[in-house]
């Protein structure tokens, strides 16, 4: 299964947060590609920037690299998915981590229970 971790599940994944359950850790293990969007980066460069979070981007792509976690770019595609969810969240990083799912396709590993109603490969933990 190929792997699309949302910014939480990675934020947590590279400090062994606790808040990464045990099942989240197993979906982790079992992934045979482990996917990071860059606009995961490009959201915590934003409030890193605003002082919202600690963790530079530049660090948290060191750790992407440190844990085998392979980039996956913005495309127009992605971008154009967008436009065909249904109006169920506001955030505009999650739907666009949604739309690079179901585009690509490939599981997105959340904890926010929200997501789940935007398609079956949203696994929540």
């Amino acid at each position: 299964m190929r792997l699309l971790l949302d910014t939480h599940i990675f934020l947590w994944v590279t400090a062994d947060d606790k808040r990464l359950s045990l099942q989240a850790r197993r979906t982790i293990l079992d992934a045979s590609r482990i996917f990071v969007s860059s606009a995961t980066i490009w959201e915590l460069a934003i409030k890193f920037r605003l002082g919202k979070i600690r963790v530079n981007p530049e660090d948290a792509i060191r750790e992407m690299a440190i844990c085998g976690f392979e980039e996956l770019p913005v495309r127009n595609g992605h971008a154009a998915q967008v436009a065909k969810l249904p109006l169920l969240h506001n955030d505009p990083f999650d739907r666009l981590l949604i739309a690079q799912a179901i585009t690509e396709p490939m599981h997105l590993l959340t904890s926010d229970p929200q997501l789940k109603a935007y398609s079956e490969l949203v696994v929540t933990v």
